[in-house]
């Protein structure tokens, strides 16, 4: 009689059985076709009839363990199937707040929103009446801005203490009041029968400028030299200059010279390409005037002066001084605005000096 087998191990057991099924080409576990499969894991359990676990008790069909396929559910409320609760929310978050709203409230949104657009529009003014009452506010601001431009004299335009031209000589010093700017000059208010005219060029000498509301306010307090005045004509002429520059150059008394008594170079008798001599006089933010001894004095640029360049961003003070002698040469002259402009750069279309080679 033979002895009895040793009972195997359970794990050994397990891979005993397993083996044999590969070999019978029997499996417990099938994957599920691609068309019935989701991104959710899921298992079936397939038996065949003649298995190694024996013959199907049931009625054939597989049985489901576990799925997570929210399509393969039958609504019966299993393990990993979906509520009807569930996707009614889904539903609703994909919904708009309009959307899901009752029809009965958004009815009665609607209609309110229409009555208040035909109130609306029964209460707009119409086209006509809105443009005259834009164009009567737009007028009313125009005569605000132009009442807050002006100024209050000290002495009223009719009163009889005003000064008459007459009685006011050339050269006399007098306090006045700036009245209004222009981009040429500004009007200051002596105390005579008419407001004198302060040009630009006559402001100050320190900077160029370029505007006079860069120095003057309407209402500030000045004073100012009279230059000339013609109580036919109703003019008067005032600066804000030094004496010492009004006597440099001569401001007050060129007007009194004529022609034939001045023994300055006329601006007709200067061509452009000539070379002249001069003295700087004044320096300012673009250059510098010249005085050439002419009835006007040459404006020298600094980017046309040999120094420019050596300096890159340097101010034309760094390089051209007051009293310095230079050598000039014309590149226009207008006799219109009787101007002068000057460069200190030899004219490339002049002839050089002449050279003579002897041999020896």
């Amino acid at each position: 009689m033979m002895a009895a087998a040793a009972p195997l191990a359970p794990s050994h057991a397990v891979v005993f059985l397993l083996l044999i099924a590969r070999g019978l080409g029997i499996s417990a576990f099938q994957q599920i076709p691609a068309r019935q499969r989701c991104s959710a894991s899921s298992a079936i359990v397939r038996m065949g009839n003649d298995s190694l676990f024996g013959p199907r008790v049931d009625d054939g069909e597989d049985v489901v363990l576990y799925s997570d396929d929210e399509s393969s559910s039958d609504g019966d409320g299993g393990w990993g199937a979906p509520s009807a609760s569930t996707e009614t929310k889904k539903k609703r978050s994909n919904m708009s707040r309009w959307d899901s709203l009752n029809p009965k409230i958004k009815a009665r949104i609607v209609k309110e929103a229409q009555e208040r657009a035909i109130r609306n529009k029964k209460r707009r003014e119409p086209a006509a009446d809105k443009k005259r009452r834009l164009y009567t506010q737009y007028r009313e601001m125009e005569k605000q801005s132009k009442r807050e431009k002006y100024v209050e004299r000290n002495t009223p335009v009719n009163s009889k203490s005003r000064r008459r031209l007459s009685e006011i000589t050339p050269g006399e010093t007098l306090p006045g009041q700036v009245i209004s700017l222009t981009r040429f000059g500004a009007y200051v208010d002596i105390g005579s029968e008419v407001d004198g005219l302060l040009h630009v060029s006559q402001i100050t000498r320190d900077e160029f400028v370029d505007h006079p509301r860069n120095f003057l306010s309407p209402g500030d307090e000045v004073e100012v030299r009279v230059v000339r005045l013609d109580p036919e004509l109703k003019k008067l002429q005032l600066t804000m200059l030094p004496e010492e520059v009004l006597e440099e150059e001569n401001v007050l008394n060129k007007h009194d010279v004529s022609e034939e008594e001045d023994d300055r170079i006329q601006l007709d008798e200067i061509e452009v390409d000539d070379e002249l001599w001069g003295e700087i006089r004044r320096v300012t933010d673009y250059g510098a005037y010249v005085e050439l001894g002419s009835v006007v004095r040459g404006f020298l640029h600094f980017m046309d002066h040999p120094m420019f360049g050596e300096a890159k961003g340097a101010h034309p003070k760094e390089y051209m001084f007051v009293g310095d002698r230079v050598r000039v040469w014309v590149l226009d002259v207008d006799g219109t605005q009787k101007r002068i402009k000057l460069t200190a750069n030899r004219p490339v279309g002049l002839p050089g000096p002449r050279r003579e080679i002897q041999w020896i």
